[in-house]
């Protein structure tokens, strides 16, 4: 079985990096918006009132967990 030389990983662009890391500001402000606008549709359809706040903590949440996904894959 002939083993294959290892690759060394290639240097980014400081530009694609830059563009990688400024997603992050983007994931938690649109995942909480998500939540609250999910949650006060479904307030509108079912007749409640507490559905938008479960939804906008449920959106924080999935916001810091894709956050702590994204920056331990970039670690």
């Amino acid at each position: 079985m002939e083993k294959r030389p290892v690759e060394k990983p290639r240097k980014k662009n400081a530009w694609v990096t830059a563009g990688e890391y400024s997603v992050l500001g983007f994931i938690l402000p649109s995942s909480i918006i998500a939540g609250y606008l999910f949650g006060a549709w479904l307030d509108r359809m079912f007749g409640t009132r507490y559905l938008y706040f479960v939804f906008l903590l449920l959106g924080i949440v999935a916001g810091f967990i894709h956050i702590f996904r994204f920056l331990k894959k970039h670690e």
